[in-house]
């Protein structure tokens, strides 16, 4: 029961997934704050009272939401008063918005005292010690609502055909004994690193030979890569070596320290969705190279996490050794990452183990990973 009598009133609506501010009607039921566009009506997100949550706020006249373990880092913005006093009085006993706004209220202090040390130090040091220094602390939480905040954007930049929904490979019928096979190896790989997050991978239609690594255990897989590896170690090589960028948070990193102060900021009080920030941090992403020493950190993690999957660890060389001759100067490439692809090769080589083993995926599952993206 509402006991002011408002159940519904104006706000504005960031989906979590791109830049867009929208304005919106909110609308209050016993059970669920609901959000609907304007014009038009369509049902935006449903909250349930209880996973509704406030965030901090850039002033006192504005109430920010957001939901409790919400899978999209989307978040609402309301000015009226008396609405936000009608979602207060809907917070389930002990859940109650005083002591939300309590938890909020030291999650910014907490945090803005780490953002007054880090410019600080950012001052006498730089922007990329300050990176180095605060990339581990960083909740892993909030590292996957950054994951999630750049995948959308991240998906509009490489979607230059328009694609929409069909960039991603394995919707199709015919593609979907792939994405099983896909799972299989993923898996293995997975179960081998006994990592604190899951993986998602996606399979996107591009040419290039390629992998990308977002923050928060994404990964990228584009269809050039399928289409030039010869075997599942070779693909799964790869793989290896993006885990072993999430495993070590050199996106995360690389944000930090491609992105700027204001992206920095944002990011420490959570509130880096919704503006310019996410599209600068997108950009940075497909823009920046890792150095020599993290490459090769990544192809040692690699190589290790291979063996423990028992596949071939030489087989991420053999596939970059096979690709070097086909880059392109404007191409996404991990060899762009790190062009000296002889060296490279030789000291994974050196790394992984001559014993030998047997591929990670029968010959039946590799053919219909190669076909995940469609026949041609």
């Amino acid at each position: 029961m509402i006991n002011s009598g408002i159940n519904s009133g104006p706000g504005i609506f960031y989906d979590g997934v791109t830049s867009l501010r929208r304005a919106v009607s909110v609308e209050l039921d016993p059970a669920a704050l609901v959000v609907r566009g304007v014009p038009g009506g369509e049902m935006l997100a449903r909250w349930l009272h209880g996973d509704v949550e406030r965030l901090p706020a850039s002033g006192a006249d504005v109430v920010r939401l957001g939901e409790r373990a919400g899978t999209r880092p989307a978040r609402l913005e309301i000015a009226d008063p008396a609405l936000a006093a009608a979602i207060d009085q809907l917070a389930p006993p002990g859940r109650h918005a005083d002591a939300v706004e309590w938890r909020g209220r030291w999650h910014v202090v907490g945090w803005s005292v780490a953002a007054a040390v880090s410019l600080a130090v950012c001052g006498i040091f730089g922007l990329p010690l300050v990176a180095e220094r605060l990339t581990p602390i960083i909740p892993a939480a909030l590292e996957r609502k950054l994951g999630d905040a750049l995948d959308g954007q991240l998906r509009a930049m490489l979607d230059t055909k328009g694609l929409g929904g069909g960039f991603e490979c394995r919707a199709g019928e015919s593609e979907k004994s792939g994405g099983a096979a896909l799972d299989k190896l993923i898996d293995r790989l997975q179960s081998a690193a006994t990592l604190p997050m899951p993986l998602r991978v996606s399979v996107l239609r591009r040419g290039e030979a390629n992998a990308l690594a977002l923050p928060g255990g994404r990964i990228y897989v584009f269809e050039g890569l399928i289409a030039k590896s010869r075997s599942p170690d070779e693909l799964a090589g790869v793989l290896a070596h993006e885990v072993g960028h999430v495993v070590h948070r050199d996106g995360t990193r690389s944000m930090l320290q491609g992105a700027g102060l204001s992206f920095l900021f944002g990011m420490l009080l959570g509130d880096f969705v919704g503006g310019g920030a996410v599209v600068l941090a997108s950009r940075t992403m497909l823009r920046s190279a890792y150095s020599r020493e993290v490459e090769a950190q990544a192809d040692r993690y690699a190589v290790d996490l291979m063996a423990k999957a028992g596949g071939d660890g030489r087989a991420l060389g053999s596939v970059l050794e096979r690709i070097s001759g086909a880059v392109e100067p404007a191409a996404l490439s991990l060899l762009l990452d790190h062009p000296l692809t002889k060296e490279r090769v030789a000291a994974i080589n050196a790394a992984a183990s001559t014993d030998p083993t047997a591929p990670l995926l029968d010959a039946g599952d590799w053919a219909a990973l190669k076909q995940i993206c469609g026949r041609p």
